[in-house]
């Protein structure tokens, strides 16, 4: 029988792998850039590893991968594997933390915001969490400044695939969890075209669900790229520019009122920067 900190392993393992696999892809495409900015230099991803403190001692900790260049405009592909106890007030919230506040999280967390406006934004999350409980959640959701069916329905199908790989009835109700998530209630409106979202998936098979984050990891791995490249050279003006920093302003606020994984980021005594390298290098608000 599989031990917890032979399963933590592995996914640590995973997220490693999905890391560099996506930041290999990520600068090779900087420099196939052909297009406006193309003058620039290509991007080149910077890791900076933290740590973290908790009851005891070693609270476990991160690597942030931070790339700026000239078709990202700042991606950030962030990895943790993170454990200790929750606060007394924040553990009331976590299934299997009610009377036992030790927890462990293991994650790779993705924010893509592009210089060319007609490049949709993306984010990709998957992680394990570990209380006197286990569950995978995570994700992944498109943010276009402009919409584009052709970019929607390839992104949608390549996650419905994943999806349909382990369970048909995955598919339809993710794509529902992400749209009703994904939705600034403030502003009654979506944040993007949407995607999947899933949390606390427990199915009672370790290596089931285990393999469902791994393919859903992998599906953005082949379907974001295209979509870049599709879309990477072509023009765009001033005006596009500044409707594109609007959008963003949007994304700022969602992730800064409702996203969960801030939240418990912060509430877990997370490295600031790394929470926070989701928010857009520029934005507007009128």
């Amino acid at each position: 029988m599989t031990t917890d900190d032979e399963r933590r392993a592995r996914v640590k393992g995973w997220i490693e792998e999905l890391r560099d696999r996506i930041c290999a892809e990520f600068e090779t495409i900087e420099r196939e850039h052909t297009g406006q900015l193309a003058e620039r230099p290509p991007g080149r991803f910077v890791r900076t590893a933290w740590s973290r403190a908790s009851e005891g001692g070693d609270g476990g900790g991160g690597v942030m991968s931070i790339m700026k260049g000239r078709v990202f405009e700042k991606v950030g592909v962030n990895i943790t594997a993170v454990h200790g106890l929750f606060s007394e007030e924040f553990a009331k919230t976590i299934p299997g933390a009610e009377h036992d506040r030790r927890f462990s999280a293991a994650g790779i967390s993705l924010v893509a915001h592009m210089q060319n406006p007609h490049v949709p934004a993306v984010h990709m999350n998957t992680r394990y969490m570990v209380t006197t409980v286990g569950w995978f959640g995570g994700g992944a959701d498109l943010t276009p400044m402009f919409g584009n069916d052709a970019d929607a329905s390839d992104f949608h199908a390549a996650l419905k695939g994943a999806c349909d790989a382990h369970n048909d009835k995955y598919y339809e109700r993710f794509r529902k969890w992400c749209d009703e998530y994904f939705f600034l209630p403030h502003r009654n409106e979506a944040r993007g075209a949407g995607g999947i979202f899933y949390d606390r998936l427990d199915s009672g098979d370790w290596d089931e669900d285990f393999a469902f984050m791994r393919d859903v990891g992998l599906a953005f791995l082949h379907v974001y790229p295209q979509i870049v490249r599709r879309r990477m050279a072509q023009t765009w003006s001033e005006a596009e520019r500044a409707h594109q920093l609007l959008r963003r302003g949007r994304y700022v606020e969602f992730n800064l009122l409702h996203d969960r994984g801030t939240q418990f980021g912060l509430k877990t005594g997370g490295n600031v920067e790394a929470i926070l390298m989701s928010l857009p290098p520029e934005a507007r608000w009128e």
